[in-house]
């Protein structure tokens, strides 16, 4: 099956169950979002699905292929590329050199050659920093190439994180609250850029707070509760189902 599967996938850290028995598909070409309260164990999801830990039962499957026990790296060069609740940046490095170290996962050149500094190895370097500049043109940051990116506000540095992200040319997107700390203006901005990568093929999951920026992108919701998965489907049916209700106003 095509995009991101999992199946019956459970987490326990001593004992204590953090995901139970989730199974939910992200597909291609959509926006899938996964909310719950806080402690619900959304992020265990996306550290499941990144590599950074593994099932104690269940698979994760990526395009057919089985995941669930390969390490983060192997997890990347498969095509999956995610950003973190907490910033994550070369803060002294500019912004655009932020967004090309995205990229050198894709680098053919050695390190030798790039250290020696031959024709080949320059021209990649080139074509590199090309690439991320048109990244930061797609963010409208382009005018902050050059700076430190520990300069930037806390809503810009969320940029250089996702450009960064995608500058591994990833099939799968993983947001964890990338809208956190933004106003609408700010998110509705970024939720466009979604919406377009989206429609240009790219299965993307999208962890948030803000319902409302929820609502407005996503196809498809998955809502967990103390590790369970307590509903799915179509957003605004989603959101009016009792048990979903009841799990955030803690009826």
């Amino acid at each position: 099956m095509s995009g991101l599967t999992l199946r019956n996938v459970s987490r326990q850290f001593d004992g204590l169950l953090a995901v139970g028995d989730v199974s939910f598909s992200v597909l291609p070409g959509r926006i899938t979002g996964l909310i719950g309260p806080n402690g619900a164990g959304k992020t265990t999801v996306v550290n499941l699905i990144s590599g950074l830990l593994r099932p104690t039962q269940g698979t994760i499957h990526l395009d057919g292929e089985d995941i669930s026990t390969i390490e983060p790296a192997a997890v990347a060069r498969r095509g999956i590329a995610r950003t973190f609740q907490t910033i994550r940046l070369l803060k002294e490095t500019s912004v655009l050199d932020n967004v090309v170290a995205g990229f050198h996962c894709h680098e053919r050149s050695s390190w030798l050659a790039s250290l020696l500094g031959t024709p080949a190895a320059r021209k990649e370097t080139a074509d590199l920093r090309a690439r991320a500049a048109e990244l930061l043109r797609q963010f409208n940051m382009l005018q902050y190439a050059g700076q430190a990116a520990g300069n930037l506000s806390y809503g810009h540095q969320r940029r250089v994180e996702m450009m960064r992200a995608l500058a591994t040319e990833p099939r799968l997107l993983l947001l964890d609250e990338p809208v956190a700390g933004m106003n609408d203006r700010e998110a509705d901005a970024l939720g466009e850029i979604f919406s377009v990568l989206a429609t240009n093929g790219l299965a993307v999951l999208l962890i948030e707070h803000n319902i409302r920026f929820i609502m407005s992108l996503c196809q498809e919701l998955h809502v967990l509760d103390a590790g369970r998965l307590i509903a799915s489907g179509e957003p605004h049916a989603v959101r009016a189902q009792a048990a979903v209700v009841a799990a955030y106003l803690g009826a």
